[in-house]
């Protein structure tokens, strides 16, 4: 090894060394114990995609992002797990080098909408499900320790499912908010539908407003929003890529973004 080799390692061991037991990263930014966006100080975002139901955009994610070598992160349901149509897709993540996690197995609801800090699972359903879910990646070459990040079905949770998470060796992190990127699976009668193209050009002009922009962003979007959706946004993934690319960003895994807390 040569000397700028062995520095280029220090800085990197440096960069990825873990918290200690129950400490909050001052890099991060949390809500309800969860992580919320990775560090600000460099031009790197992770995307997300969930998948439960549906994935008619996961051809098209995944040749885009091989086309210009990017990795990203996948978190899905026990349901698209056991979907015999996406068996191919799954294989295909891992095989390609991205992320895959945990989504939950049964894409439960852990707190009612109007009332966050009520839990509506007990903590041993809520252990049960997410470990059926683990065992079901794990089959895919995903080892538990592999698949220590974890986004809450419906991205929505409150600090006790945060800590139960974090008691079965677990990351809770969510998507960054701020951009709407998350509102890609709503359906084209629903009141609050954005379109794909509004999208797109909310998180472009949302970047060009702040100072440090979408760094350590986690920018979630879905894998598929079934057919009540004819405009996907899956088509707009190559061109978001290439666009933010262009503004000097960097395109990481969950788990490389959020190093500190995933060691």
């Amino acid at each position: 090894m040569t000397r700028a080799q062995a520095a280029t390692l220090v800085l990197a061991l440096g960069a990825a060394r873990p918290l200690p037991a129950g400490a909050q990263d001052a890099r991060f930014t949390y809500d309800q114990g969860g992580i919320t966006r990775g560090a600000r100080d460099r031009k790197e975002l992770a995307l997300i995609f969930t998948g439960g139901d549906y994935a008619e955009g996961a051809t098209s994610i995944l040749d885009a992002l091989a086309a210009r070598g990017v990795k990203a992160s996948f978190f899905v349901t026990g349901g698209f797990i056991r979907h015999p149509e996406f068996d191919g897709y799954l294989r295909r993540m891992v095989a390609e080098g991205h992320y895959l996690g945990a989504h939950s197995d049964g894409h439960l609801l852990y707190a009612p909408w109007e009332d966050r800090n009520r839990t509506l699972v007990t903590q041993d359903s809520f252990v049960a499900d997410l470990e059926q879910n683990l065992a079901a990646l794990a089959r895919y070459g995903v080892p538990r320790a592999a698949a220590r990040c974890f986004i809450p079905p419906y991205e929505w949770y409150n600090a006790q499912i945060a800590e139960w998470a974090k008691g079965m060796g677990l990351v809770l992190f969510n998507y960054t908010p701020g951009t709407r990127s998350n509102a890609d699976y709503m359906p084209d009668d629903e009141p609050r539908f954005i379109s794909s193209q509004a999208i797109y050009d909310g998180i472009l002009n949302y970047e060009a407003t702040l100072a440090d922009g979408l760094n350590g962003f986690l920018l979630l979007l879905h894998v598929g929003a079934g057919g009540g959706r004819t405009d996907k946004m899956h088509r707009f993934v190559g061109p978001l890529v290439d666009e933010l690319t262009r503004r000097g960003y960097r395109f990481v895994r969950v788990d490389q973004l959020l190093a500190a807390a995933v060691q």
